[in-house]
């Protein structure tokens, strides 16, 4: 999936490569998903043609229908079936997300198969939420319904009926729009909920509790009498909290990717899950690492000026992922910048093979030091491609999912905020990785590796110890990341770049287990802001992020 048309490819734990909103259910609902949670055309399709290569058919002539929507089927409620929550047996309700667009041709066998699938189980085993846009023309403020009216007519012409619609506007649907989207939808009007913009997104849930979103799935399910009503003061402090932000901190991220933020939006909502932590508002300036380089100084000397503005003015620095030789060098200086001036710095997968290249371009004066990826023949490989991977197939076999890192020096930085763990579990996508060859003249020089996998030969984590924070890791640290729970490293990098980050350490050094009323808190000592006792430097993990900007899952 191309990143500027779909976003990021998001990891999960058994290594299953899936679309970014499979990210947002396990940031929202903290649960495990699998690679079988991901039903795309292309699975279904192998699934069926495996079947018939088989010979389960016996002959029979395969078609879309039965054969394809029939799988599609098996697939939800053999998957239904299995918990992804930590708890024994099945859910009691399971979420399926219809993504796309009414008419569109590649979601009609799922539109299908699901119509198939709610007349097969019967009136109270199914649940039609259909989300639509109600636009406001700016001009005279009017709320128009006709795209929605004409989405479902669409909906109810393939054999889906909505029990309940999802209206998305600027504003609150007026009475009078919702009682003409229920007399031309066929909805009633206390069925059709309104999500209108917001602060921060946790208003969100307060909206449909208001607007009893919650009794409406309970009476088409037929669940009263065994559904509790919504706890949502840990969700109202959420949103409170969110409101009071003002302190910013301002992270620079230097990407390939930069001109679609959904491409690093784990990254980012990583970095909401820390600064809030830190209770500090998050301003993010996208530098496109290509305008960074001395050739944009030739050709575009305004966008370079730009680029280096904003690094220069960032508190933090973040490297983060990415394929390709467009935009290294530029990453290179950004590194180079921030570990020469004391920055705090994060590189993260490409962003770590980064740091490496850099340092041993200016410290070891290896000046040709590169990865084969992008130079093949360098005679200073400083990344090298891995051994077991495949140069003939580049789909799916790269080094994916959760891989275990061993810490190598006891006092470094990364493991004190992982709490002081010797071990950590955290996900990967990779097929280039250090030249163990050349660790022993890197450490040599400064640079400390300081998490390693299981053979001791792959390197996981590097540091520069004299530096304030300067870290970079092989693996993805913000696919694991949850609002209550912020990923370690970017809890890291943001306290480093407020500097809070030796009271983080020191948290985590003397901390005693402590039961908060959300979450779970760093330290109860008082910890201070910038060195100084005058200010009390409020650390905390609940979960609670906002984007500054907008509004944002």
């Amino acid at each position: 999936m191309s990143p500027f048309e779909h976003g990021e490819v998001f990891v999960l734990d058994d290594g299953g490569e899936v679309d970014l909103d499979l990210g947002n259910y396990e940031r929202f609902l903290d649960v495990k998903l699998t690679r079988d949670n991901n039903i795309t055309t292309g699975k279904i399709y192998q699934f069926v043609l495996d079947k018939e290569r088989r010979g389960d058919y016996l002959g029979k002539t395969v078609q879309v229908v039965p054969h394809i929507t029939d799988a599609i089927q098996e697939w939800i409620e053999r998957v239904a079936m299995i918990p992804v929550d930590g708890k024994e047996g099945p859910a009691d309700v399971c979420v399926i997300e219809l993504g796309g667009t009414i008419g569109d041709i590649e979601s009609m066998p799922f539109i299908e198969a699901l119509g198939q699938f709610s007349y097969r189980v019967g009136a109270g085993n199914f649940c039609l939420i259909h989300v639509s846009l109600v636009p406001v023309l700016n001009v005279v403020g009017e709320q128009k319904t006709k795209p929605t009216q004409h989405s479902v007519r669409g909906l109810r012409g393939m054999g889906l009926t909505p029990n309940i619609l999802a209206c998305r506007s600027t504003t609150a649907l007026d009475n009078n729009v919702k009682e003409k989207l229920s007399q031309f939808c066929h909805v009633s009007a206390e069925d059709i909920i309104t999500l209108y913009d917001v602060p921060n997104i946790w208003h969100i849930p307060l909206l449909l509790r208001d607007q009893k979103a919650h009794e409406a799935i309970i009476k088409v399910l037929n669940l009263t009498g065994t559904a509790k009503e919504p706890s949502l003061k840990e969700w109202t402090t959420r949103a409170e909290i969110c409101d009071r932000l003002h302190e910013p901190v301002r992270i620079a991220i230097v990407g390939k990717y930069t001109g679609l933020s959904d491409s690093y939006l784990s990254v980012l909502k990583a970095l909401l899950h820390a600064s809030v932590a830190c209770r500090k508002k998050l301003l993010v300036d996208w530098v496109p690492a290509s305008d960074l380089e001395d050739m944009t100084e030739i050709e575009k000397i305004d966008a370079y000026k730009a680029a280096w503005k904003l690094l220069k003015s960032a508190d933090g620095v973040l490297v983060p992922g990415g394929f390709g030789d467009r935009g290294v060098q530029g990453k290179i200086l950004a590194a180079k910048y921030a570990r020469e001036n004391r920055i705090p710095f994060l590189g993260i997968c490409l962003g770590m093979q980064i740091a490496v290249i850099e340092f041993a371009q200016s410290v070891l004066g290896l000046k040709d030091a590169n990865s084969t990826e992008f130079d093949p023949n360098t005679r200073n490989p400083c990344i090298i491609f891995m051994p077991e991977g495949s140069k003939t197939h580049m789909g799916g076999t790269m080094r994916l999912g959760s891989r275990r890192t061993y810490f190598q020096i006891m006092d470094c930085k990364s493991m004190k905020l992982y709490g002081n763990r010797g071990f950590i579990d955290e996900r990967h996508r990779h097929r280039y990785e250090v030249n163990p060859d050349m660790v022993a003249r890197l450490e040599n020089a400064g640079l400390s590796f300081t998490g390693k996998d299981e053979t001791g030969r792959r390197m996981e984590i590097i540091e520069v110890p004299e530096h304030p924070y300067y870290i970079g890791v092989q693996f993805h640290p913000e696919f694991k990341s949850r609002p209550g729970n912020p990923s370690a490293l970017f809890l890291g990098l943001i306290a480093a770049a407020c500097q809070q980050l030796d009271a983080v350490l020191q948290g985590f050094e003397s901390r005693e287990k402590v039961n908060c009323e959300i979450g779970n808190c760093l330290s109860n000592k008082k910890v201070y802001q910038n060195g100084y006792a005058t200010k009390t430097a409020n650390i905390i993990t609940d979960a609670i992020y906002s984007y500054c900007n907008g509004v944002h899952s």
